[in-house]
C-alpha cells in the first residue's frame, strides 16, 4: 500500500513516545471501510479492501513511510492521579495531509500491548470496535469535532474480558492524539524542555494564532466549552472524562462507555466503572473545567517568571470557561428550540422545558424532533403529564410568533438541528450481539442511518424508537 505519510510527532525527542510496530494477529478480516474518508484522506478505498490493505489495518504489515510509534501521556482518572499512562493498546502509524490541506493522524487502536499496556493485552473486542465506529461517524454526522473511524477488521484472535470475546482493530483518525495528559506528563517531571517542546509542538499543529503558553490554554478552553456544549446539545454522555481522555484539539476522543439519553435526566450516568456520577451528563462542563485546572497548572512553569502573575492569568483563564459555555449551551438550546434571535428570556424558557422533561420521563431526542414538526403541539405525547409540556407550550409559542421568519423556514432549520436519528444504547447493543452472531447487516444499516441523522427516511422507524421495557441498556463498559 502507498500512504504519502508526514510524520511530524515522530520526529520530536525519543521521550515522547516509545517506537514500535503493531503485533500481527491470526487470520483478519474485514468489518467496514470508510470510503468517504478514505478519499478524503487521499487514500483508495478499494485499496484498504486488498490482502496488502487488510494487511495494513491489522497491523500485520507496516507501510511504507509509517513512523510506528506509542504516545506516552499521563492523567487523571477519574480523580486520581497517574504519572504514566499512555497507548496501552494502540499504535500511531503516521500522519497524512488530507484533500483539504488538514494534517490527520491514523492511528490503529487494539494494535497490541506497548511499554504503557499495565499488564494489559493490548486488544480491543468486537464491541467496544463497533460502538466506537458507530458513534465517532455519529458524531461527525452531527457537526461535533470527534476522532472518525476508518476501518474496522477483525483479528481472528479470541480477548478474553468478562469472557471470551473475538478480537478486532479499528483504525482510528484524529486531529492529533494528544491530550491534556500529555502536558501533565512533561510538567509532573519537570522537564520543561520537552514542555517547551510540546507546546510549541501544538501550536504550530493546531493553534498557529495563539501567543504562548497562555495564548494556547485560552484556545483550549474555547474549543472545549463549544464542543462540551454541543455534546449537551444531543444527550451525549462521554462517560469517562479522565485528563488523558481529553484532546488538546478539541476533538471527542475514546469512546468507551458513552453513551445517548433516551429519557431525559441531567443525572443521568452509564459508565459502569462510574459508580458516583462524577461524570453524569448534567457534571460534563464542571469536569472539563476541573481537567482544563489541571492543564493551566501544567503550562504554569511556561508563563514567566513571576508564579503569582502566572497563577492569577491562568485562573482567570479556567474561570472563563463558564462564559464561554454558557454562551455557547444558549445558543444551542436557541438553535434546537428554532430562536433566530435571542431575547433575554431564551434560557429561562429553554431550562423551563428541561426540567419538564426530567420530571415526566420525556424522551431527549424525540421531544425536541417533534417540536421541530408542523405539528409541534403532539409533542406533550413524549410526557408523563401533557398538561406539563400545555403549560410551557404557550410560552413558546408567543416567543416563535416574535420571529421574523415563516413556519416553514424554523421547522427546516430545526429540523437540521435536532437529530431524527441517534445511536440509541439498546440499538446499539443489538447490532454488537448481531456483529458476534457472524451478521454484520444490522451494523451497515446503523451506519447508514446516523450518516444522515437529520433527514427522516421511511423505514427506518425502529431506529427512532425508545427502548422497552427490558431493552434499556442500564450500564456501558470501557472493553479494557
Amino acid at each position: 500500500m502507498k500512504i504519502a505519510f508526514d510524520n511530524t510527532y515522530a520526529r520530536l525527542p525519543e521521550r515522547f513516545f516509545t517506537a514500535l510496530p503493531p503485533t500481527p494477529v491470526g487470520t483478519p478480516g474485514l468489518i467496514a471501510v470508510n470510503d468517504v474518508l478514505a478519499r478524503d484522506l487521499g487514500l483508495d478505498p478499494d485499496a484498504l479492501r486488498t490482502e496488502d490493505g487488510l494487511a495494513v489495518l491489522a497491523g500485520n504489515s507496516v507501510p511504507d513511510g509509517a513512523s510506528p510509534l506509542a504516545q506516552v501521556y499521563a492523567g487523571h482518572q477519574f480523580g486520581g492521579w497517574s504519572q504514566q499512562l499512555g497507548d496501552g493498546r494502540a499504535v500511531l502509524l503516521g500522519e497524512v495531509i488530507g484533500t483539504n490541506g488538514a494534517r490527520r493522524d491514523i492511528q490503529l487502536k487494539g494494535s497490541g500491548p506497548t511499554p504503557y499496556s499495565r499488564m494489559g493485552d493490548g486488544r480491543a473486542w468486537l464491541g467496544p470496535v463497533i460502538r466506537e465506529y458507530i458513534v465517532s461517524e455519529a458524531m461527525h454526522a452531527f457537526g461535533i469535532p470527534t476522532t472518525r473511524a476508518l476501518a474496522a477488521v477483525t483479528s481472528g484472535q479470541t480477548v478474553l474480558r468478562e469472557a471470551p470475546f473475538p478480537g478486532a482493530v479499528l483504525t482510528r483518525v484524529a486531529a492529533s492524539h494528544i491530550r491534556v495528559g500529555t502536558f501533565q506528563f512533561f510538567a509532573s517531571r519537570k522537564d520543561l524542555d520537552g514542555l517547551q517542546a510540546l507546546t510549541d509542538y501544538v501550536i504550530a499543529r493546531h493553534y498557529p494564532q495563539a501567543n504562548g503558553a497562555l495564548g494556547l490554554l485560552n484556545a483550549v478552553i474555547d474549543a472545549q466549552a463549544l464542543l462540551i456544549a454541543q455534546w449537551m446539545g444531543v444527550g451525549f454522555i462521554h462517560g469517562v472524562m479522565n485528563t488523558d481522555n481529553m484532546t488538546i484539539s478539541g476533538e471527542t476522543i475514546d469512546y468507551g462507555p458513552c453513551a445517548f439519553m433516551d429519557a431525559y435526566h441531567p443525572d443521568t450516568v452509564f459508565s459502569s466503572i462510574d459508580q458516583f456520577g462524577r461524570y453524569a451528563y448534567k457534571n460534563q462542563p464542571e469536569i472539563a473545567v476541573w481537567n482544563l485546572a489541571q492543564l493551566a497548572t501544567s503550562l504554569l512553569p511556561l508563563m514567566g517568571e513571576d508564579r503569582d502573575a502566572a497563577i492569577e492569568a491562568a485562573t482567570q483563564s479556567v474561570q472563563r470557561f463558564s462564559e464561554v459555555f454558557n454562551d455557547a449551551w444558549e445558543d444551542v438550546l436557541r438553535a434546537k428550540l428554532g430562536f433566530s434571535t435571542a431575547e433575554p428570556g431564551d434560557a429561562a424558557l429553554a431550562f423551563d422545558l428541561l426540567g419538564r422533561m426530567a420530571s415526566n420521563q420525556a424522551d431527549y431526542t424525540r421531544t425536541f424532533r417533534s417540536l421541530s414538526s408542523e405539528t409541534p403541539e403532539k409533542t406533550r405525547d413524549q410526557f408523563l403529564d401533557p398538561n406539563s409540556f400545555d403549560a410551557w407550550f404557550g410560552d413558546w409559542t408567543a416567543r416563535i410568533g416574535r420571529e421574523a421568519v415563516s413556519p416553514g423556514t424554523r421547522q427546516a432549520a430545526m429540523q437540521a438541528t435536532n437529530p431524527a436519528y441517534i445511536p440509541r444504547n439498546h440499538r446499539v447493543e443489538a447490532v454488537i450481539q448481531s456483529a458476534l452472531l457472524g451478521d454484520l447487516a444490522p451494523f451497515h444499516e446503523m451506519l447508514q442511518v446516523v450518516a444522515d441523522p437529520f433527514t427522516q427516511r421511511p423505514g427506518y422507524e425502529i431506529w427512532q424508537t425508545p427502548p422497552l421495557d427490558g431493552e434499556a441498556v442500564q450500564h456501558t463498559f470501557c472493553g479494557t
